[in-house]
This record gives structure tokens, C-alpha cells and sequence, in this order.
């Protein structure tokens, strides 16, 4: 097998795994080394670091190929549910305070009487 060199360090074990199958769709093999499959299903900072090896001859495609997925993420459209999303805080708000209203009006004139 040839020498391996690292090509990048993650956090999480989820985004190592992402990543591995996107070079693994283009021919390159990944090994991964770190917190990668360990017994804490919850891990931060370096805890969850998890280290991409590739073999050396492949590196230069490795690189090309993270360096074509962050470009693909920065030129995709714009969600166009973000908005919504980020009004949703107030809906939940203002459901709640309707219940609120709904359900203590009736114990407040059971009490009061």
C-alpha cells in the first residue's frame, strides 16, 4: 500500500464519514483516524477530531476535489425556506401564549368563584 499523508482534519465523525464518501465517489481512498466510531456518541473539540489520510500519489485530486466542493457550497442558491424558518420563533411564541390564555382563563374564573 502506498504512504498515506493527511489531507484534512474534521470534527465529528459525521462530516469524516461525508467527506470520505465524496472522494470514494471519485476513485480516491480514505483513511480515516480519530474519533471515528469510538464510545462517546457525543464528542466536541478534540475529542472529535477526526484526521482524512489519502495515499500520496492521490493528494493533488484530493484537494481538487474538497477545493470543487466548497466552491459548489458557496455558489448554491440561497434556501428559500430560510425566511420562513427564521420567523418560526414568534409563531411558537404566540401559540403558546394563545394557549396560555385558552386553558388559565377557565382555572382563574374556577378559582375566583
Amino acid at each position: 500500500m502506498p504512504p498515506l499523508v493527511a489531507l484534512t482534519t474534521v470534527h465529528g465523525s459525521f462530516t469524516a464519514h461525508v467527506l470520505a464518501a465524496r472522494l470514494g465517489c471519485e476513485g480516491i481512498d480514505v483513511e480515516l483516524r480519530g474519533a471515528v466510531g469510538g464510545p462517546y456518541g457525543l464528542t466536541v473539540g478534540d475529542l472529535a477530531r477526526v484526521d482524512l489520510y489519502v495515499p500520496e500519489e492521490h493528494l493533488d485530486d484530493a484537494r481538487l476535489v474538497l477545493l470543487a466542493s466548497e466552491i459548489d457550497d458557496a455558489l448554491a442558491l440561497p434556501d428559500p425556506w430560510a425566511m420562513a424558518r427564521a420567523r418560526t420563533p414568534w409563531v411558537w411564541a404566540a401559540a403558546f401564549a394563545l394557549v396560555v390564555a385558552a386553558v388559565g382563563t377557565p382555572i382563574l374564573r374556577f378559582l375566583a368563584d
